[in-house]
């Protein structure tokens, strides 16, 4: 008996389209990471306005209040690591608000039916901060030069002062990136991420612990910028603290974990119910 295929049928299994295949291994977040640089591109106001805003503050502590903290007028060696982590906090808090404009305008359920890993859209946002940061510094020590900062560091502390700047940037980029999945709107995301770029001022960074109220120095000696920033501060100066520096390490490394978490609980619960 001779078994005959209808029309309909062979219409409709040629109508099925193919499974698409899962891309190579990383290169989601390659091609997220590029997205990344190509808003920050577009959105050269958040650019200027991260290289802007630490650059016055700079100025204005160095030419404004220099004289009066350190009348011998080298406040503006002291006062750079602290100016170069606030640039950080200022760069880094953009990745709270587009990482929550994803998470609230819908883009991110085209995301879902594509066959790519959800954590390539966090990984995306967090590189091209950490390169557009990176930039962003490099300005800033620029600056700093220009107007008479005069680091004493040897090739291998100049490296080893951007591997600590470079792994701080990752570290608070991650945590604002966490932010801006646990907050409800931009607004917030933006508000949220506010309240940790007041961390340098609270620090070592703008002026020595000891000169604090006394009900403040343990909570300028305790959070995670102090270390980081007298760590920085050794490297460039030629005064590099061992203790400092693992300090400064573990902060980093155990922020980086914690966000990491966070970020990807919040990622699976948030776009789970979309």
């Amino acid at each position: 008996m001779t078994t005959t295929t209808t029309p309909a049928l062979t219409a409709s299994a040629a109508s099925v389209p193919a499974l698409r295949a899962r891309p190579a291994r990383f290169v989601p977040e390659l091609v997220f990471i590029g997205r990344g640089l190509l808003h920050t591109l577009r959105n050269g106001e958040a650019l200027v306005m991260a290289i802007m805003l630490p650059t016055m503050l700079m100025l204005m502590f160095t030419f404004v209040f220099g004289g009066a903290i350190d009348p011998s007028g080298n406040y503006v060696d002291y006062v750079v690591p602290g100016t170069i982590l606030t640039c950080a906090g200022f760069g880094a808090s953009y990745t709270a608000v587009a990482v929550n404009v994803d998470m609230t305008t819908g883009i991110i359920d085209r995301f879902r039916t594509m066959p790519i890993p959800g954590t390539a859209v966090l990984v995306g946002h967090i590189v091209a901060s950490v390169v557009k940061n990176l930039v962003a510094t490099t300005i800033v020590i620029g600056v700093a030069l220009l107007i008479g900062f005069r680091p004493t560091a040897a090739p291998l502390e100049w490296v080893a002062a951007f591997g600590m700047i470079a792994l701080w940037i990752l570290a608070i980029t991650a945590v604002f990136a966490s932010i801006g999945l646990a907050a409800g709107s931009p607004d917030g995301a933006s508000g949220y991420g506010f309240i940790l770029l007041f961390l340098p001022y609270l620090s070592s960074g703008f002026v020595a612990i000891d000169t604090l109220p006394e009900w403040l120095q343990p909570v300028a000696q305790y959070q995670p910028i102090t270390p980081i920033i007298e760590s920085i501060r050794g490297f460039l100066m030629g005064s590099a603290d061992a203790g400092s520096t693992w300090t400064a390490l573990a902060w980093c490394v155990g922020l980086i974990v914690v966000a990491m978490v966070w970020g990807a609980w919040l990622f699976r619960r948030k776009a789970g119910r979309r």
